[in-house]
């Protein structure tokens, strides 16, 4: 049976791979479809074995919110090149659209979920077998808070979500947090979030600093716990300062519009940002 340009075309659009790939699997396969998906499906894993030990620092981070759920996920591959492609794009949209119907705890339960012919992790290896680089699933994030709000810096290298406490915050407010936390990449919400672990690693590197700087025995304390509020103020959104006014922190910022607003979580993505 002769392979015509709508059948190779068909093919390419149910697996993604390129025009030479899909006739070729038709010709092997007799214009058999199912057993030509395999044989491209078989190529990506193929591929994907072979580049397995390949970086895939590039990609695309995109998220989306919808009624108090919020998501994030980082599809990852070689080259800015592919990143920035239309397809691989829009595969990124399609995962992070099955992320938002299903609500999957966690990325291992996001791949397993079905998309178009196959799983979502299916779906990336074909990817492979199309474009021969390394692509994997880096990220998936989620939070849930009755508002939340989504930014994706220009590139799309970059995103976060963000929950406050209550119900239809301002968006202009809830935007400027999801920047805020873009911007300066903080590690907690508040100081009581930060682990033990993490505050005392950073009070011995503050002791540790003092007594090379020859401070006093009995201000060494006080110095130790300046520095530790110092690390609170930098690292924590609700102590760091408004990038937008310094002279407030994102706190008195959000008490500007109610003084019970604050923020619940956040989740912050970033590929080479």
């Amino acid at each position: 049976m002769a392979v015509t340009m709508a059948d190779i075309q068909h093919l390419r659009k149910m697996t993604g791979a390129g025009m030479m790939d899909c006739k070729n699997a038709l010709v092997e396969t007799d214009n058999d479809f199912d057993k030509a998906v395999e044989i491209i499906r078989k190529k990506g894993q193929a591929v994907a074995a072979k580049r397995e030990d390949r970086e895939a620092s590039e990609g695309c981070v995109i998220a989306k919110t919808e009624d108090g759920y919020a998501a994030v996920v980082a599809l990852q591959c070689e080259t800015d090149f592919v990143a920035k492609n239309s397809e691989f794009i829009t595969l990124t949209e399609k995962i992070l659209d099955v992320a938002m119907s299903n609500k999957p705890k966690t990325l291992e339960e996001l791949l397993a979920l079905p998309l178009e012919n196959g799983t979502v992790a299916e779906l990336i290896t074909d990817r492979i077998g199309a474009t021969g680089e390394k692509m994997e699933l880096g990220f998936y994030e989620y939070i849930t808070a009755p508002t939340v709000t989504a930014y994706i810096h220009p590139g799309n290298k970059l995103a976060t979500i963000v929950g406050f406490n209550k119900e239809g915050v301002d968006a202009s407010i809830s935007k400027d947090v999801a920047m805020q936390v873009a911007a300066m990449n903080p590690i907690a919400v508040s100081a009581d979030e930060i682990p033990e672990k993490v505050k005392e690693t950073e009070l011995k590197i503050a002791r540790e600093k003092a007594l090379e700087g020859g401070k006093p025995e009995h201000v060494i304390d006080r110095i130790v716990e300046g520095s530790l509020q110092k690390f609170y103020k930098d690292s924590t959104l609700l102590q760091q300062d408004y990038v937008k006014d310094p002279k407030i922190s994102i706190a008195e910022f959000l008490k500007q519009s109610d003084k019970e607003l604050t923020v619940t979580t956040f989740k912050r993505v970033s590929l080479n940002v």
